[in-house]
């Protein structure tokens, strides 16, 4: 914001950049009157109430992602009704004042305020409630947080921020654990879980399920997920409730053995059901999906229809000539180790280990016969000190010396190559179909990995600029809600340009086409929008509104804000 002196007239210049868009989209959320529902009433001594601190961290989220210690500077540059504040709000805004909103927020029952809003946004934006998709994640912290140690805060259990297995393949930074739920329907966020580090997958369905199940008012939805919920307790829990599961079934179930076993050895009558085009080239061919159902299915009694890819396979291949390729090279630098004056390999017992390393971490112990040579070097050394004469003594020295030798095993490879390109998958639902099965796993999970990379590499969930275990958790639920305003207008967006058979929109750079916006894209076309008001020495006030251009008011229609270009005029207070 701009401002002349009090004797001059005086100009006053606000950004308004995508805020009418995001305020368009939560108004349907009534995420104000939630939000005063579940906090505490404004305190006398807080200058900024709860609701309006939370709500410009949401808006802080979805435009620029400032740390806490420079909201108030980013505020200050926008036009405060815009941001729910009133005319001198963004003035007294501080890191102080949003970090105990955040202290209220984890206070407050936040299960039940998240509930609340997604079962709005089902309502208002009629989402389709048919089939949920979840996965998890990593969310990596840079710092000690040595209070993260799941102790109790004003009553309150807290998580646990610690080293794990890092999905990120970061094990150098602590973690929690972050799980999230979408609707197949534009991949909307419906449910969250902010979890322990240690926490498996497998211990989050069915209480991710019962939640569901309350969002949707019924059980007989399709929940999807990865190959963590393929367990014997969890499935049973959604079958005995009336509910269908589909997921990927994992390597190490009996069931898959027994059928690549049979792969090998039989030829089955493979049907093909679907052809995608390639993610990459478009000049490559298409990715062909086979399908055969498995007679027998699961121990328990579910259907298991296996898949094969075309892509799958190639890639399968690949990797296991890259892990023997890898092998190879180690084993290579072994011998050059072996061959070496001052190996430390003297032993048969200690080189036999260092193979086995080699072949379990590639790991190519299956694909290579791996061989170990042994000769008996000679050498002498002088008996006694001192300096080498005509009757010097020598004593002969015999030293084994190894070397490794390896093949590809033919046969082997063969029989490895008869399985790639292979998945299954398990579902209690009779009358889906294979290619349904296909379609809703390879064609719906997806959009939760893509709300991951929205979270990491959009939102900037990492680092959090925080210490506090309370605020942290407070902090991710409103990164869930900031994920939701962006799933649904990246959503009506999408289904807009649908409706009117628009394959594209020249949102990127240079005006070059975009077939799937993004809310990124979106927002990015609104950078720079201003209002500017000029005093005059008499009292007089002139308001100049933004001229938007013929792509902003045709994104603005598509989005549903009309009339135009009312969405953008802004009346200063």
């Amino acid at each position: 914001m701009q401002k002349a002196s009090d004797s001059a007239p005086a100009l006053a210049s606000f950004s308004l950049d995508a805020l009418p868009v995001i305020n368009h989209f939560l108004e349907p959320l009534d995420l104000s009157t939630v939000l005063e529902a579940y906090l505490p009433p404004p305190h006398p001594r807080r200058r900024v109430p709860p609701v309006q601190a939370i709500g410009l961290l949401l808006r802080n989220l979805l435009l620029s992602r400032e740390p806490l210690y420079g909201i108030g500077a980013w505020a200050s540059r926008f036009e405060p009704s815009l941001l729910g504040l009133p005319p001198e709000g963004s003035g007294l805004l501080n890191d102080d004042q949003v970090g105990r909103a955040l202290d209220d927020l984890f206070d407050a029952d936040r299960s039940s305020l998240i509930l609340r809003i997604v079962v709005t946004a089902v309502r208002e934006f009629h989402l389709s409630l048919r089939r949920f998709h979840n996965d998890s994640t990593t969310v990596s912290f840079q710092g000690e947080y040595r209070e993260a140690d799941g102790r109790r805060v004003r009553k309150k259990p807290t998580l646990r921020i610690t080293f794990g297995h890092n999905k990120d393949h970061r094990p150098d930074l602590k973690q929690l654990l972050w799980s999230l739920t979408v609707t197949a329907d534009g991949a909307v966020p419906v449910h969250y879980q902010a979890l322990d580090d240690n926490t498996t997958d497998d211990q989050t369905h069915i209480a991710t399920w019962n939640l569901l199940r309350a969002i949707a008012g019924r059980a007989t939805f399709l929940y999807v997920a990865d190959s963590k919920l393929c367990t014997r307790p969890q499935m049973r829990y959604i079958q005995g409730h009336g509910g269908r599961f589909l997921t990927v079934v994992p390597a190490t179930r009996k069931e898959v053995g027994r059928f690549e076993e049979e792969v090998r050895k039989h030829t089955l009558p493979w049907e093909e059901v679907l052809r995608l085009p390639h993610p990459q080239r478009k000049e490559a061919p298409p990715d062909i999906f086979r399908a055969y159902e498995d007679p027998e299915g699961s121990v328990e009694g579910y259907r298991i229809v296996w898949f094969h890819s075309t892509e799958k396979e190639k890639r399968d291949r690949q990797q296991r000539q890259e892990m023997m390729d890898r092998a190879i090279q180690e084993l290579r630098d072994l011998n050059d180790r072996l061959a070496s004056p001052r190996t430390r390999f003297r032993k048969r017992a200690k080189v036999d280990e260092e193979i086995r390393r080699i072949l379990e971490e590639c790991p190519a112990s299956s694909w290579l016969e791996v061989e170990v040579g042994e000769r008996v070097e000679e050498s002498f050394r002088q008996a006694t000190r001192g300096r080498p004469g005509p009757h010097t003594k020598y004593r002969r020295l015999l030293r084994p010396r190894f070397q490794v030798t390896w093949r590809p095993r033919p046969e082997a490879l063969t029989e490895a190559e008869k399985t790639d390109g292979l998945f299954p998958l398990i579902t209690n639902d009779r009358k889906l179909g294979a290619k349904q099965m296909l379609r809703c796993y390879k064609l719906g999970q997806p959009g939760v990995e893509q709300r991951h990379h929205n979270l990491k590499a959009f939102h900037h969930v990492a680092p959090q600029y925080l210490k506090s275990v309370p605020r942290i958790e407070a902090f991710l639920c409103v990164y869930f809600l900031a994920l939701l305003v962006n799933a649904l207008i990246e959503r009506e967006m999408r289904r807009a340009m649908k409706r009117r058979r628009l394959p594209a929109l020249p949102l990127y750079p240079e005006g070059r086409p975009c077939k799937r916006p993004t809310t990124q894209q979106i927002f990015r076309i609104f950078e720079g929008l201003m209002v500017h008001q000029l005093t005059t020495t008499r009292g007089g006030r002139y308001v100049y509104q933004p001229k938007l251009n013929g792509l902003q008011k045709k994104v603005l229609r598509l989005l549903g804000m009309r009339p135009q270009p009312q969405a953008y005029r802004i009346s200063m207070g």
